[in-house]
């Protein structure tokens, strides 16, 4: 205070002779100048780091200042006081506020030094990787320092305490995503193991606590054995309901280090889209996030296991085992009407999964109120190389072909007509846009199994499956895999595949593209050319048959139906109705698909009754008498239902109830058919007793 009573302004500066960085302009900034932090090492910490609020350099040159104002003997304190507004306080600056001392986090420098060097995350590891440690193409993995080792290696009381702060910083994270509110959910970290010459550390957050207010006294440290190696240092706690899921995880994948259960809404509601409550899987393609979830890309298909709720979270142990075991590709399984259980090879890989793996199940719930189904691959939108060219070629034929139009416009989609006399494979016809189709108008009477028929004849591609499974599945199977599978065929089967392959392409016509491409005489060469012109022929659809049964086998492919489907077979199965397929695909084929479905085995529904060309072309009215003299029944006593309009006409030529199948990306109708025919956008319309 000065002698006239005003408050006297005084500056805190550095003192002259500390680090300078230039001379800077006069600053308003609350505090002093603040010094850059030196980087975290194992050698410069210390259990009460917190606590500081200064590092070593600021240290140096506090002490540097003192010494020589003792040598001075200068003994005589700075006045500290300031001004309202223009540094700490009205009053005395604290002492652990001295010039040379960081105040951090509370000005701007000392935030500018906190983003630009200070990670919020509680760590115990040198880096983390973003997907994996570099064990697939996907990973992504950081380029500097991703090793993941531990940066505490010999301070196992600090490793300790940092592992559990670490998982109850996460838990809070989660209950303010909310995630783990009332409560519920947890986390599992575990450390060490054989890569580092020691046990295995399990870190497992405690039942009943608040998220939000957990503290690292609250976690539990377990061997991997799940005895109590450290019990919490707070009193009356007991293990999450979880534990005995996270040792699933840990045994059954070994390079999990980190398991993470939420309550997450959009994850649950994910469990829900299959109103039936029966789907063991959810499935999700082409969506950005997916590259967040491990092992996935843009355009694949993610499946994500679904097992069913119990009393106790400890009864999940077995069906969570057999989904892991079932789905090696997924780090998560969902429980329906509860949550999930993500986990990943460091709790960094873990967190980032568990955020896209609710962001893709937030996606799907909002799609499905869209009427949009995620799982199947998108009509338009998603730039596809390989169409491209198959759009040009397609332009090219028609230019050169004998009709002599001449138009630059792609090819429609046709029905495929069989060559030779060989029953053609399935369709694979590519998804088209169809949306006014799937908007109800005209009102028009749908018949009802069993009231108006005891036999349900059904088309597969557009009706029973996705448009697109066979182009967008199966046929990518083929080629993708070709080269390993015949490198595995023995000598004769080699050559037993290229005579027949041979025999194909001798039975095209003259002029047909592939003749003119004059593909290598080797099985992979033809077998590409073929495909590419979409021709079908016996050769190429035995081939094709065996790599779907591997692949079927494997478990690699799995057959895509619709939700009603199984819904629609049980209504049939109960009321005594005959459900038979007519599909474009060989019975072989046919049988694959519905055996591997993601449901599961279905086959027995359909009793043997399987159709395919063999019994005649689907745009011909006789194809159809001959099936209904088959099954034993007039023509006029079967339900035909599919989605294309050339079958459906000549169903009704036969005499038979058709009706048409209007599914997402099937081919637009005309108004015609629309007028003249029944249309049912789920299976489900079928059924029914009403009068």
């Amino acid at each position: 205070m000065s002698s006239s009573g005003s408050k006297k302004r005084v500056s805190i500066s550095a003192p002259a002779n500390a680090p300078t960085r230039g001379k800077a302009p006069p600053r308003r900034s609350m505090g002093p100048r603040q010094q850059s932090l030196p980087a975290f090492t194992p050698d410069n910490y210390s259990s009460d780091e917190d606590d500081k609020f200064f590092h070593e350099d600021d240290q140096n040159a506090f002490l540097a200042t003192a010494k020589q104002k003792k040598k001075n003997g200068d003994d005589t304190q700075e006045e500290t006081t300031t001004a309202p507004g223009s540094g700490w306080t009205n009053g005395q600056v604290p002492p652990q506020f001295t010039p040379t001392m960081t105040l951090h986090p509370y000005t701007r420098s000392g935030r500018l030094m906190l983003y630009s060097h200070h990670r919020r995350w509680i760590n115990f590891q040198s880096s983390w990787s973003r997907i994996g440690k570099g064990s697939t193409e996907l990973d992504a993995v950081h380029k500097e320092s991703s090793s993941g080792k531990s940066i505490m290696t010999g301070c196992l009381i600090e490793e300790g305490k940092t592992v559990r702060a670490l998982v109850s910083q996460l838990c809070e994270r989660f209950y303010k995503a909310g995630w783990a509110t009332g409560t519920g959910g947890g986390v599992s970290i575990r450390v060490g193991g054989p890569t580092e010459n020691r046990p295995y550390r399990v870190f497992v957050a405690p039942s009943g606590v608040q998220k939000e207010d957990m503290v690292g006294d609250d976690v539990f440290e377990l061997d991997m054995e799940g005895k109590v190696v450290a019990p919490p240092k707070t009193p009356m706690l007991r293990q999450s309901a979880c534990t005995p899921l996270w040792y699933v995880v840990y045994k059954r994948v070994p390079s999990a280090m980190c398991v993470i259960h939420t309550h997450s809404m959009n994850a649950q509601l994910a469990t829900l889209l299959d109103p039936t409550e029966k789907s063991d899987v959810i499935r999700i393609t082409h969506l950005e996030m997916l590259k967040g979830v491990g092992n996935h890309s843009y355009d694949s298909v993610l499946e994500v296991p679904i097992i069913d709720n119990r009393p106790s979270e400890d009864l999940l142990a077995d069906q969570l085992d057999a989904a892991i075991l079932k789905y090696p590709n997924c780090n998560a399984v969902l429980v329906r009407r509860h949550g999930i259980y993500a986990w990943g090879d460091s709790w960094e890989q873990a967190k980032a999964q568990c955020e896209s793996f609710d962001y893709l199940f937030e996606t799907a719930v909002k799609m499905k109120g869209m009427g949009l189904d995620c799982g199947v691959v998108p009509v338009s939108g998603t730039y596809r190389e390989d169409e491209e060219k198959k759009e040009e070629e397609d332009v090219e034929m028609m230019n050169g072909s004998s009709n002599g139009s001449g138009s630059n416009s792609p090819p429609k989609k046709r029905q495929k007509v069989a060559q030779g006399g060989v029953a053609p494979a399935f369709n694979g016809s590519s998804a088209t846009n169809n949306d006014a189709d799937l908007i109800c108008s005209d009102k028009t009477d749908v018949p009802i199994v069993p009231r108006d028929s005891k036999v349900l004849l059904l088309d597969i591609e557009g009706t029973t499956t996705s448009i697109s499974f066979v182009k967008d599945v199966l046929f990518p199977f083929v080629l993708k895999n070709l080269e390993s599978y015949v490198d595995k065929m023995t000598d004769e089967d080699k050559k037993t595949t290229l005579a027949e392959l041979i025999a194909d392409v001798d039975a095209l016509d003259a002029n047909h593209v592939v003749k003119k491409m004059n593909p290598k005489q080797t099985i992979i060469d033809i077998v590409k050319a073929l495909m590419g012109s979409d021709v079908k022929a016996t050769g190429l659809k035995s081939l094709q048959g065996k790599m779907w049964k591997s692949g079927y086998a494997s478990g690699e492919l799995v057959g895509h139906i619709y939700s009603d489907f199984l819904p629609m077979l049980d209504w049939c199965k109960a009321h005594d109705v005959k459900v038979c397929i007519y599909s474009s695909g060989s019975i072989g084929a046919q049988k694959l698909l519905f055996k591997h479905t993601e449901k599961g085995d279905i086959t027995e529904y359909f009793g043997g009754r399987h159709f395919d060309t063999t019994s005649g072309s689907k745009k011909e009215a006789a194809s159809y008498q001959t099936i209904a003299s088959a099954l034993g029944v007039k023509p006029e006593d079967v339900i035909f239902v599919s989605d294309l309009e050339a079958e459906i006409y000549a169903a009704r030529d036969a005499g038979m109830r058709a009706v048409v199948s209007v599914r997402p990306g099937n081919a637009p109708l005309s108004a015609e058919t629309k007028k003249e025919f029944p249309i049912v956008r789920s299976l489900l319309q079928l059924c029914g007793n009403a009068d």
